[in-house]
């Protein structure tokens, strides 16, 4: 990579051995299950009286604790039962030391919305922006709980606590949004090994055609979950690009061993496949990969003329079929 861009080391960038984690449930976003989640939630809304456009949180929200100081009551409202980010800016305006926070906060909350520019403006702002201590003890007895949906790549959502993580995951992506992949794959660059993050950085690597560092990022992944197997993919689709047809083919064949792997991601596994049996048999068609007939000159001219186009076609297809039982077809 350039410089700007930290590259982490080789067989390094998923494996995560901390024993906690701020991410939870991770899924592939399907159109069907896109409907089902609408009907879902809009069902759950009303049994539960809860607005879809507060931040989430995972379980009950904490209550405030005795004695708590005004600023403190006035954040916790807002954090837990404001839907716009505004009122969150006017906290921060009004208290300095909380200004971080708020901007962060209020960052998350237009990423829910979708409004991923003005993330990236708030996002980037609190970030940069110290808070005191009791915006931190107020960070640390209250937004535990708080929860962010994060899109890593393509259709590939995981759920990840409030933290460093899912703060910098969120910007990466807006910034994504945004056309701004540079921006994206540099957002990433301070976070810890993980499947999310490494799953995140291969998809802004991959945008940007560096394929090397994808395939090195991924040396030596197994499908575990459908996270390594969307990561998978993308090594299978670098592979491909950098013209190395049989570990492309080995890396889709381990997104299809696991029979729980997301329908959708082995619908894609497939469509590689027969990509990758498309690409050899238009390379078979090539005039370097023929076979050189005993004669040549006039001779060799005069031969396929006599043979005719069928004869041509039926050796053409006789090397694409070889090819196609090289790639492990049918």
């Amino acid at each position: 990579m350039t410089a700007g861009h930290p590259v982490p080391p080789d067989h390094g960038a998923y494996r995560d051995t901390r024993d906690l984690t701020p991410f939870r449930r991770a899924r592939v976003r399907t159109p069907a299950s896109g409907l089902a989640d609408g009907v879902g939630g809009a069902v759950s809304g009303v049994l539960r009286r809860r607005s879809a456009d507060r931040l989430s949180v995972a379980g009950d929200v904490p209550p405030l604790k005795r004695f708590a100081g005004r600023t403190a009551k006035t954040m916790h409202a807002a954090v837990f039962t404001g839907t716009e980010p505004e009122r969150l800016l006017l906290l921060a305006r009004s208290n300095p030391g909380w200004a971080g926070l708020c901007q962060v906060l209020a960052g998350l909350l237009a990423y829910k919305h979708g409004s991923y520019l003005r993330a990236a403006e708030l996002l980037r702002l609190g970030i940069s922006t110290r808070i005191d201590d009791a915006a931190s003890q107020f960070s640390a007895a209250y937004l535990g709980r708080v929860v962010s949906t994060i899109e890593v790549a393509e259709r590939v959502e995981v759920q990840v606590l409030f933290s460093e993580e899912s703060v910098f995951l969120a910007l990466s992506h807006c910034l994504r949004e945004a056309g701004r992949t540079d921006a994206a794959l540099d957002a990433l660059a301070s976070l810890p090994a993980s499947l999310p993050s490494a799953l995140a950085r291969c998809t802004a690597a991959s945008a940007l055609g560096r394929h090397r560092n994808v395939v090195g990022w991924t040396e030596g992944l197994e499908n575990a979950d459908d996270l390594s197997a969307a990561l998978l993919l993308l090594r299978a689709r670098s592979l491909r690009a950098l013209g190395e047809r049989p570990a492309a083919q080995a890396a889709l064949s381990e997104v299809l061993r696991r029979r729980k792997t997301s329908l959708a991601l082995r619908n894609d596994a497939l469509t590689d496949r027969a990509l990758l049996a498309f690409d050899a048999g238009r390379r078979a068609l090539l005039p370097g990969s023929r076979r050189e007939g005993g004669t040549s000159g006039g001779a060799s001219t005069s031969g396929a003329l006599e043979g005719g186009l069928i004869r041509k076609d039926a050796e053409m297809r006789r090397l694409w079929e070889q090819d196609w039982k090289d790639l492990g077809g049918d």
